[in-house]
């Protein structure tokens, strides 16, 4: 008996019709189904991923290592020798460079005694609770405010919401400083309509002096407060809400037991900017606060000291790492949480 293979039938070929190529054997005597069109976009996206892959090795590879110590040494020098210099006796620091601490050591502690106690030299121990005094009230009214305004501006519907939301983000593009004389009118003079008084003049003694600048502050920090945290809070699943609100949950219990507690690491990230913010400011609280002892922060006496004492350089390192501890100590506490508030909402799923 012939074994050659007989030619298809008609029927076979399905009425005429080319019958395709039989698939190749993958050698356990089965047939290896053709290649789909997601294998070909699963097989694009490992490319992509092995890029990825490539340039994170690159990035974890010992030059990129020692190339990001170089530039960390680099950025941290000046202020290390800012910091040794803030303990070197006054003859010493005018006459040799920092780095000679190393070989003649000469340390004292009369640079930050002077500058934070003596009358005469500086007194920067009242300035800086007054600094305290106006950063943390200002930071604490900025992001409770904004949280509040950034919960109504994704979840509340009302009529004119986005309009709303596109003016405070507006509000960013306008200069502080454009800003500066309107507000102080306004504080100094009241606003008043024709002869008609509608608002008084915030005339305030003593330490409710303070109040100017906390608005002032709260002001000025709002647009970028609300614009971080309604790109957070806006992007929270709608799932939390809907059964909450089938259990009976109105506003108010949605916005304390739902949203703070998953938007912390993004208030903690606003927190940390506006506290450096108002700490380091020197224009808003000059112009509301003054220069007076009793309510004038740090930076005031500082700017003081560098015009009036330029040329005593111990003590204004000296001043200088005492307005820089509570920031650089604020920040390193803080900043788990402000590294998860920045990448919060970078990536999604």
């Amino acid at each position: 008996m012939s074994t050659t293979p007989q030619s298809p039938t008609a029927e076979e070929e399905g009425g005429g019709a080319r019958r395709s190529s039989p698939a190749p054997a993958d050698g356990l005597g089965g047939r290896v189904p053709p290649l789909q069109p997601a294998a070909g976009k699963a097989a694009g996206q490992g490319a992509r991923e092995s890029a990825a892959a490539r340039v994170r090795r690159r990035l974890s590879s010992t030059t990129a290592s020692v190339i990001a110590i170089v530039i960390a040494a680099l950025w941290t020098l000046p202020t290390a020798g800012l910091f040794i210099s803030s303990f070197r006796p006054e003859q010493e620091i005018k006459t040799t460079g920092w780095w000679t601490m190393f070989t003649d050591p000469q340390l004292t502690l009369t640079n930050y005694r002077e500058v934070l106690f003596s009358s005469s030299q500086g007194q920067l121990a009242s300035y800086f609770v007054n600094s305290f005094v106006i950063t943390v009230p200002s930071t604490v009214f900025v992001v409770l405010l904004a949280a509040l305004a950034a919960y109504a501006l994704a979840w509340v519907n009302f009529p004119g919401r986005d309009w709303l939301f596109l003016g405070i983000f507006a509000l960013q593009i306008v200069p502080l400083q454009m800003s500066l004389v309107p507000l102080l009118r306004f504080f100094s003079q009241g606003v008043s309509i024709g002869d008609i008084q509608v608002l008084p003049a915030w005339d305030l003694p003593g330490a409710f002096a303070f109040t100017n600048v906390w608005v002032a502050h709260t002001i000025f920090g709002l647009p970028l407060g609300i614009f971080l945290l309604h790109n957070f809070v806006s992007q929270l699943p709608h799932s939390l809400f809907e059964a909450a609100r089938v259990d009976g949950a109105g506003h108010g219990v949605l916005f304390r037991r739902v949203v703070l507690p998953l938007i912390v690491p993004a208030l903690v990230s606003l927190a940390i900017f506006q506290f450096l913010w108002v700490w380091n400011d020197l224009l808003v609280a000059l112009i509301f606060a003054g220069g007076d002892v009793s309510t004038a922060p740090l930076t005031v006496r500082l700017a003081e000291l560098a015009g009036t004492r330029g040329n005593e350089w111990q003590r204004l390192t000296a001043g200088a790492f005492v307005s820089m501890v509570v920031p650089l100590i604020v920040f390193f506490t803080l900043q788990r949480y402000f590294v998860r508030g920045l990448l919060a909402g970078s990536v999604k799923g």
